[in-house]
Order: structure tokens, then sequence, then C-alpha cells
């Protein structure tokens, strides 16, 4: 009997890659981590760095810096090379670069055999993860963004705070569209046990008081925040990501808000955006068309324009 060790391949071993790796260990989601970047010593130093605290898990990990020409057996490659942003720019600023640095990337992993799932952090992660898809030649579940999964949870953590801090995991909700300054919250689809926030905002002084612009505007920002404090996120994008992971491994059926190919949802085609999505052992299930006012349709069409002409920057 053959039993096959999950295997995963971190591209990009910066804070990012390396926070995915660390989390990828501690949580013990795979047997095996392939760590690839242009700087081979720094990837060899992280694999080193992380085998060290392997004894302190409750799972064996094994892993190693290498090559593109290891990824054919690679279950899921993580991609988070790319050009980071500058003092000023948005996300969609650093796409010509991180355009160039993905065209790098996939080709020699293609032509190593891969026939897994590209999970694409990278930003602006809808774009290049459109582009990813293209030119990977892939079966569009199986090439998936972390989309707005990241704004999501931070969407959750805002309205916790007015919440009397109920538990995240209990409320449902979700950001929309691009993962940057255009997304949008559906806030006709946002509840807390079954009850609609907005009717409870009917009901509660307090709830009413709060500006539903300033909470999404604050979520599209959360990042920025950071990146003021620290220079840059990477735990809680590295959490999604091995979030996205774990759903695929164990075949979980979990609806999150990652960046999907739209086929005819919501009335757009060929276009990737952050909208639910089921994701599963075969990536990208079924994307979830949920029920949206006009206004919200409308904003999430808005954001929807914005990343298409961004695409057309690099040929789409």
């Amino acid at each position: 009997m053959t039993i096959k060790p999950r295997k995963i391949a971190v591209v990009g071993t910066g804070l990012v890659g390396s926070s995915c790796a660390f989390a990828l260990v501690n949580q013990c989601v795979c047997e095996e981590i392939l760590m690839i970047d242009i700087n081979e010593e720094r990837a060899k130093g992280e694999a080193w760095d992380l085998t060290h605290g392997v004894e302190f898990m409750s799972q064996r990990t094994k892993i190693k810096n290498g090559s593109y020409a290891e990824c054919k057996d690679v279950d899921v490659i993580i991609i988070t090379a790319g050009a980071p942003p500058k003092q000023g720019q948005t996300r969609l600023d650093t796409l010509g670069v991180s355009a160039k640095i993905c065209e790098s990337i996939v080709k020699p992993i293609m032509d190593s055999g891969f026939n897994g799932i590209f999970i694409i952090a990278s930003n602006p992660v809808d774009i290049i993860t459109y582009h990813v898809w293209k030119l990977s030649g892939l079966p569009k579940n199986q090439v998936i963004g972390t989309g707005t999964t990241i704004d999501t949870s931070r969407l959750k953590n805002f309205l916790s705070q007015y919440l009397d801090e109920v538990d995240v995991r209990s409320i449902h909700a979700y950001s929309m569209g691009e993962h940057g300054d255009s997304q949008m919250v559906p806030w006709s689809n946002v509840s807390i046990a079954g009850k609609a926030f907005l009717t409870m905002r009917k009901e509660n002084e307090e709830l009413a008081k709060i500006n539903l612009d300033e909470i999404v505007e604050k979520t599209a920002k959360a990042g920025w925040e950071i990146y003021a404090r620290k220079g840059t996120t990477y735990y809680g994008i590295a959490s999604c990501t091995v979030g996205i992971i774990k759903s695929i491994f164990h075949d979980e059926k979990k609806i999150l808000p990652v960046s999907a190919l739209l086929n005819g949802e919501y009335g757009e085609e060929n276009v990737y955006a952050g909208v639910p999505t089921i994701i599963g052992k075969n990536g990208v299930e079924k994307v979830i068309e949920i029920d949206m006012t006009l206004e919200e349709l409308h904003k999430f069409k808005e954001s929807i324009n914005i990343l298409r002409d961004y695409m057309s920057k690099i040929g789409y």
C-alpha cells in the first residue's frame, strides 16, 4: 500500500510566504513543504528555521528549499511573490511588476508537469489570479486567489466590537469584489444567529448610529493601517491562505469569499473577484450567487469595472 504525503510548495519566502509555511507547520496541514525563492539562500534559511521547530509540533513535517522542477507532484502551490506597494501606492499600482514576476514563475512550474491547485496571495490578487489562470492553462477551479477572505475577517472583527464582542465565527458577513479600495459589503446578507443585522439596527439605538459606509472604508483600509505601523501584513493573510488549503485537503465544502472566476454569476464573465465560494477537494466547487439589493449589485459591478480597467493594462 502506498500513502501519498500531502505536499505544498511556497513560492516567495518573504514575510508572507514564511508566515504561510509556519502556519502550515503549526497547524499540521501537510507532510512536506517546498520553499522556493529567487534568493535560494533565503529559502534555505527559512526551511532550516522551520525545521528546527518541528520537534515541538504534534506532527512531523519535512521542509526543504527547492526549485520549480520539483513541483510535479505538489498538491498545492502558494504564490506570494510580488511587488510590495510603495508609499502612496494602491495594490493595483503594483500590477505591472507583479505580473512580470508571475510570468517568470508559472511557466517553469507548468513545465515540471504540475497539475495541482494554485493559491494566489500576491497583489493585486484578483488580477494576478486571472493572470496565473491564463498562463497555466489549468481549469478555473484549480486557480484560486485569497480574494476578500482577509477583508471579510477584518469586517467581522469590526462588527464584533459593536456586538458585545460576539465571536467573529458567529457573524455571517462578506466583503466582496476587489481585494482593495473598491470592495463592497452586501449588508442585506449580514446576520448574527440568523437575525438580519439591518433588522437589529432598527431595534437598537446604538447599532443604528453606526455608519455602514465608514465600516466598509475601515475594512478596506485596515491593511494600510497595519502597513503604516509595521511595514506590511502577513499573519492575517497567511491564516486565510492556510484556511483555504485546509478546506481543500479535508473536503470541507466551506464557503469562503475567495477570488474565483465568474462565469455568468452576478451578470459578470471572464473576471476574477472575491465572491462566496464553496471550497472542497476540487478547489473551487461552486460560486454562490447571493441575493443583493440593486444598490449593492451596482456597487459590486463598480468594483468589477475597476478590475477590468486594470486588467487591460496587461493585455486582457
